[in-house]
């Protein structure tokens, strides 16, 4: 059966939406964003406007606030110091900062930005006093902001460490049903993934991320509930994993060397290339455990993998 087409998203028309620019800056802010603004000046910051953001209406305050005072969320990815060295040099050769970060005032005190991580570090590192930000008022949009990141191109490993801290983060906050938080998530597969690499650093989720699309989906269950599913879920892929190795080392013992061995193996048991639509997780990871215990290095020709292709290992 053909898949369906996805329907395109109809494009509004012209200037159909949010507020005129005149319209931005003309009401007075209501008591609850003027004490955030209160608050700032009583932290140390100076509030340099207060406005209606331009698409939704949403009130939103622009201000400078002591570099001291803005963390960065401990949900985000961890910081890559070669990103905030050139960071650091380009703002230095401009000698201007030109990029707000997003900020939320936190219950401690501190400010936190959920997408800033690097730019705090690269203003750090040129001993600036104070940092620009947009704070939004609502503390729980800044996980919502979090799927909007766009500050540096993820891949798996950074992606899956983010959402699962984000959720594990969440739990004490906002216990609600994992599938609640979809769009925060961005997809199920990284959740489990994420705690398979707070396990193993070195874990190549990549192999891995395909079936677990096929097979994984957002729980249910409150996020208290849902994280002790996924840690069973990332026990039965890190043991599938340790199978899979073992495949990997037969087929190095028998002189193939190849970047593809972990992802051919992890193909060959894939028996879902042969199946459409979702299946179920555990039953899933039981069969190809069972199919990589059986595997037989010795039954491979050289030009079975090169054929193959798939990711390198991470």
């Amino acid at each position: 059966m053909a898949e369906r087409k996805r329907k395109k998203k109809k494009k509004a028309a012209a200037e159909s939406r949010g507020l005129a620019a005149k319209q931005v800056g003309a009401l007075e802010a209501p008591p609850a964003v003027q004490k955030v603004a209160d608050t700032i000046a009583d932290d140390g910051g100076t509030v340099l406007a207060v406005y209606r953001d331009p698409l939704g209406g949403n009130w939103q305050i622009l201000a400078a606030l002591p570099l001291e005072k803005v963390e960065p969320t401990p949900y985000q990815r961890d910081l890559s110091e070669t990103h905030v060295q050139r960071l650091a040099q380009a703002i230095d050769k401009l000698d201007r900062f030109l990029d707000p970060v997003i900020a939320v005032r936190a219950a401690d005190g501190k400010y936190w930005t959920p997408n800033g991580y690097h730019r705090l570090g690269a203003l750090r590192l040129l001993g600036a006093k104070s940092i620009t930000a947009l704070v939004v008022p609502e503390e729980k949009v800044a996980h919502r902001i979090l799927a909007l990141n766009t500050e540096k191109a993820h891949n798996v490993r950074e992606r899956a460490l983010e959402v699962t801290r984000l959720e594990q983060g969440l739990v004490e906050l906002d216990d609600r049903p994992e599938k609640e938080f979809a769009l925060e998530f961005e997809e199920p597969a990284l959740l489990t993934l994420g705690l398979c690499y707070q396990q193993n650093g070195r874990f190549s989720g990549g192999a891995y991320q395909p079936i677990l699309k096929r097979i994984d989906e957002f729980l249910t269950a409150k996020l208290s509930k849902a994280l002790e599913i996924r840690r069973e879920r990332a026990r039965q892929l890190l043991a599938l994993d340790e199978v899979v190795n073992a495949a990997v080392a037969a087929l190095k013992a028998h002189g193939f060397q190849s970047p593809y061995l972990k992802a051919f193996v992890v193909g060959r048991i894939n028996y879902l290339r042969f199946k459409k639509g979702k299946a179920e997780f555990d039953e899933t990871i039981a069969k190809l455990t069972a199919a990589a215990q059986k595997f037989d290095a010795a039954k491979i020709k050289p030009g079975q993998i090169t054929a193959s292709g798939g990711a390198p290992e991470e």
